[in-house]
């Protein structure tokens, strides 16, 4: 078993509860010398002050994983790219800076953020499609992004308050819209009418909540549902926003948005009834839909959140693409590494889901890092309406780390512990580590590359042996 050094995270979370060394020693039953040794990495951490960690601090084992070292490490890459290529960073270099100053590495990538915001602001004013430069804060809806992956997509408070009202309304599968809609009435005075020409619409003065008639059910219900958490839990969605973000501010209510979206399916897929559920199908998505009677990205999503201490699931991730690799949603609970700029990878199996709409299309794929992946990938279509009505198509996927795939029906004939069998992926070309890859788009940005007028390569973009 290999040795968990992560001094930086261990201090960063005593200094975060405002407690000495000595105090926090006491409460691990150590010596305060052990501690000092634990927090600069000269000492592993043992299991037995691991599991009195998760006790005291409430907090996963996986805080401490040097898989979350690989996700910040990913996001220098990422962030710093050009900065690296024209340096002599090495990639060991990035590990031990995430690993031994976190905090630091995270400014960095911020960093690195905004002054591809700032080349891009500028390029376009060059061209005279720019406005002023200024400042260049991150969009809010990426902001909101960040919210929920800094959380591992999982809000423990508003998932139980969730679930209590749930138990309190008595959400059962088939009778949802009709609970909810007696809810709305009898508590707040809400009347529901399939009238709406948008999606959905809250009248506050006349207290109607107007719906499409073109919403199936299982929408109707996350749209009321929707509704409910704010008008039950207003004050807690406010607090919980204002944990990162300035009231009133167009992130600020994104985010109050996000999380009454998040209370919604805590709602009408209350936790313990649906990890049971999850459980039992071995997280067979199209029997959960039927089961449930909601659709494929909402089950999706709800299993990507299941991650309640002492009662998780399996830890996944999801992420909705377009055709054109736009990625619409990004959530985890895992160390995946998503891109944030550059694309994503073709050889990702959310691609194939595009050609055999419907179906869903099973991959094992390897991150350069050497971390394998099982993922589920499936295209679903909306449409607005009627005939010659523009639609939309995405594919959702679902994935996790392969030590967890026997846990679901579609590792079902795979082999799981052959490495060379899986699918080489990275993070978008543009920073992908793998030099090999025929299907590379862009050139490395890290390598020289090798430019030969005599000959050809099967590899679209060969580079040179490192000290040539």
């Amino acid at each position: 078993m290999s040795k968990t050094y992560a001094g930086a995270r261990l201090r960063r979370l005593r200094e975060e509860r405002r407690l000495s060394q000595a105090a926090l020693a006491r409460m691990l039953e150590i010596s305060p010398s052990y501690l000092n040794q634990m927090e600069h990495d000269s000492r592993p951490l043992t299991v037995p002050v691991l599991l009195r960690l998760t006790e005291v601090f409430g907090v996963d084992p996986g805080f401490f994983s040097e898989r979350d070292t690989g996700r910040l490490v990913a996001d220098l890459r990422d962030a710093l790219a050009g900065e690296i290529a024209a340096s002599r960073v090495s990639p060991s270099d990035l590990a031990e800076l995430a690993s031994r100053m976190p905090d630091v590495a995270g400014v960095l990538v911020d960093l690195g953020r905004r002054n591809h915001q700032l080349a891009e602001r500028l390029a376009e004013a060059a061209e005279g499609r720019g406005q002023t430069v200024g400042t260049l804060p991150r969009s809010p809806h990426e902001e909101i992004r960040e919210f929920f992956y800094r959380r591992r997509n999982y809000l423990h408070d508003a998932d139980l308050a969730a679930e209590d009202l749930a138990t309190q309304i008595g959400i059962r599968p088939g009778e949802v819209v009709r609970l909810l809609s007696a809810r709305l009435a009898e508590r707040h005075g809400v009347r529901v009418s399939g009238d709406s020409r948008a999606l959905h619409h809250y009248d506050a003065a006349d207290r109607v909540l107007h719906l499409s008639s073109r919403l199936r059910p299982g929408q109707q219900a996350f749209r009321m549902a929707t509704q409910l958490a704010f008008l039950e839990y207003d004050e807690e969605l406010s607090r919980l926003a204002s944990e990162d973000f300035t009231p009133d501010s167009a992130a600020w209510s994104l985010a109050r948005i996000g999380i009454a979206n998040y209370l919604a399916a805590a709602m009408i897929l209350p936790y313990r009834r649906f990890h049971a559920a999850a459980e039992e199908a071995r997280y067979d998505i199209e029997r959960l839909t039927d089961q449930f009677g909601l659709g494929y990205e909402t089950v999706c999503h709800r299993l990507s959140t299941l991650q309640r201490p002492r009662l998780r699931g399996v830890p996944f991730s999801f992420v909705r693409v377009d055709r054109a690799g736009n990625m619409s949603k990004r959530q985890s609970a895992t160390g995946f590494h998503f891109s944030r700029a550059g694309g994503t990878c073709p050889l990702w199996n959310v691609y194939e889901a595009f050609a055999a709409p419907g179906r869903i299309h099973v991959q094992i794929a390897a991150m350069p890092d050497g971390q394998r992946y099982l993922w589920t990938a499936r295209a679903i279509t909306r449409h607005r309406g009627g005939w010659g009505e523009p639609g939309k198509t995405f594919a959702i996927g679902l994935g996790c780390e392969v030590r967890h795939a026997s846990q679901l029906v579609y590792s079902d004939g795979l082999d799981l512990d052959n490495a060379a069998a899986a699918t080489p992926i990275g993070m978008g070309c543009r920073i992908c580590e793998r030099t090999d890859c025929p299907q590379r788009a862009v050139p490395p940005l890290d390598r020289r590359l090798a430019v030969d007028e005599n000959s050809s390569t099967f590899v679209p973009y060969p580079v040179a042996e490192p000290g040539f």
